[in-house]
């Protein structure tokens, strides 16, 4: 069962892909920013429809004007599960480009890469995200700057904070729970030597997978006076995600 399961969504999940794929470069020039935001979060929502994977939703997401999302880091599946809430700029390591397939499709929906052995790399980011912040976009931040098996929660990297603290926007942490018929679990846990391929099998073979997403306080309100330095917005943004991710912090 696990293998038919497995080669049907791979199948079905390819063939979303490359109509994805055909649709950025069929549509996006022509049907402008909220035809590409909307065309973004259906198609993740139907993505994860044909990976299998059930998404229940706890709390409020800031769902209109700019906001700096910080969530804990899982799996390749969690840009799509914001993605499916609001589309979302994500800023991800530059490698991900480089993947065949999944990786032309991430860079043409907008992703932010960041080139992390040049000196330059945060400047540069930074003034990609002031620029989605001023068309009032949703940008994602993976702070931890690399996945864990999502039982921990690993030290926050807050000089991305910087460029939501200068545009006064909203930051909202986000904590991502994985399960598998219905125990927390590293299933989908995309960490160490694993390869693409091997992860898509994982999940792409298994039954009764599924993630909650929390969306918790704002750790910074929009146009906020006497804003806290970036080192303690980071901080209050993991207090809040590991108080969800580790019950007993």
């Amino acid at each position: 069962m696990k293998v038919l399961r497995f080669t049907l969504r791979m199948v079905l999940v390819t063939c979303w892909i490359l109509c994805g794929l055909l649709i950025i470069a069929l549509t996006y020039p022509w049907i402008g920013l909220s035809g590409r935001l909307w065309a973004k979060k259906h198609w993740s929502k139907i993505l994860l429809v044909l990976c299998g994977v059930r998404v229940t939703q706890q709390g409020d997401p800031v769902l209109h004007g700019g906001v700096l999302w910080v969530a804990n880091h899982i799996s390749w599946l969690d840009i799509f599960f914001l993605n499916g809430v609001r589309a979302t700029a994500f800023i991800a390591k530059s490698e991900i480009r480089h993947w065949p397939i999944l990786g032309w499709l991430v860079a043409g929906a907008g992703t932010i890469f960041i080139e992390r052995a040049s000196r330059h790399a945060v400047h540069k980011v930074g003034l990609a995200m002031q620029t989605h912040f001023a068309r009032e976009q949703a940008v994602g931040l993976f702070p931890e700057g690399t996945t864990s098996p999502g039982f921990d929660l690993l030290p926050f990297y807050a000089n991305l904070f910087e460029p939501a603290r200068k545009a006064a926007v909203q930051i909202q942490p986000v904590a991502l729970l994985y399960f598998h018929q219905g125990r927390r679990s590293d299933l989908a846990a995309f960490v160490g030597e694993q390869t693409l391929l091997e992860s898509l099998w994982c999940v792409l073979s298994a039954s009764g997978l599924a993630v909650e997403i929390h969306f918790l306080p704002v750790v910074l309100k929009a146009r906020a006076e006497n804003a806290p330095p970036r080192a303690e917005l980071g901080r209050l943004a993991r207090h809040a995600i590991a108080a969800v991710v580790l019950p007993n912090t």
